[in-house]
């Protein structure tokens, strides 16, 4: 079965997904989205991937598995509508395919423009992100960088299965990667604890930053190499954190005696993640209630300089907490 995994099935597979693409509204203001996710094979970019088994720890399925049945379970989950699991090393996640319609919900966001624009991803991860980018631009706009040089190996033999060959680079992801640029978007496929200022330097002016921060999703528009600033989607948004050194990971916090029903809330949690290491956990549950509890959208996030900062509702507002 393998990379054919017998096309009928797998074609019959990806339009049930399509169209449940469709029906979540992700691709309505941009149609050819929609018509990349109808033309590139998801199964190519996860020839294998684990998912949780009775008893603790991950099962492994393969698209060459002598068992039928395990084969078809193979191609189901490489067309279902969830997030899989496709590095795993000593118990620890370190990479994954993302849920198809956040994926078309991000890229959607990306606002790309119709006569096309240069693209770096942070995150190679599959490789299927970057298909799908280029095939709406073009393999010579898309540019993706991983740390690990397994991920990059394999996602590059993943796209080149699929019939593309945009630019996949080896690195240090927060370094961005200047040899390709300038950048007209940027789109990070793992979390960051804040915006590495070499992405600002990298891109053009006007350019838009989609990345997930603080289990939300940012959008920052460039004004310069030095200024951004952008505000919270509503979308929740749980991926593998960005590895590199420039960046660090948040601090722990000790949450004990906080009310079960806010640490059960989950944009309560939103905030704690946003605030980590700048608010106190209760200065922060104060702020949530007296704010009425607020929604992602309030939040937004600036950078100026060697400055930056998350904030609610007014980049200069009172309520703003540096990020690391």
């Amino acid at each position: 079965m393998g990379s054919e995994a017998g096309p009928p099935l797998a074609a019959r597979a990806r339009a049930a997904l399509v169209r449940e693409i469709e029906a979540s509204g992700a691709c309505a203001g941009d149609p050819a989205l929609l018509t990349a996710f109808t033309q590139v094979p998801r199964h190519l970019f996860v020839p294998y991937y684990y998912i949780a088994a009775t008893g603790g720890g991950y099962e492994r399925l393969w698209g060459e598995d002598p068992d039928p049945r395990r084969r078809a379970r193979w191609l189901d989950g490489a067309y279902a509508d969830s997030p899989l699991a496709t590095r795993v090393r000593d118990g620890e996640l370190l990479s994954s395919s993302s849920q198809p319609s956040l994926m078309a919900k991000m890229l959607a966001e990306l606002r790309l423009p119709r006569d096309g624009c240069d693209v770096l991803e942070i995150g190679a991860g599959t490789g299927y992100n970057a298909a799908l980018l280029a095939h709406r631009l073009g393999d010579e706009h898309i540019t993706t960088v991983d740390l690990d040089p397994e991920i990059t190996e394999s996602a590059r033999r993943h796209l080149a299965a699929a019939g593309h060959h945009p630019a996949v680079v080896t690195g240090d992801g927060a370094a961005g990667c200047p040899e390709h640029a300038p950048y007209d978007r940027i789109i990070a496929t793992c979390t960051l604890t804040s915006v590495p200022r070499a992405w600002l330097a990298q891109c053009r002016p006007g350019a838009r930053i989609l990345a997930p921060l603080a289990t939300g999703l940012i959008t920052l528009t460039v004004l310069d190499a030095e200024h951004a600033e952008g505000r919270f989607l509503h979308t929740p948004a749980y991926f593998v954190a960005l590895r590199g050194g420039s960046t660090r990971a948040p601090q722990e916090q000790r949450l004990g005696g906080l009310p079960r029903r806010a640490l059960q809330n989950e944009l309560f949690r939103f905030l704690l993640e946003l605030t980590a290491g700048s608010l106190d956990p209760y200065e922060a549950l104060a702020l949530w209630q007296r704010e009425d509890r607020p929604v992602r959208e309030r939040y937004g996030v600036s950078v100026s300089g060697p400055h930056e900062w998350a904030w609610l509702d007014d980049p200069e507002g009172p309520y703003a907490w540096p990020l690391p």
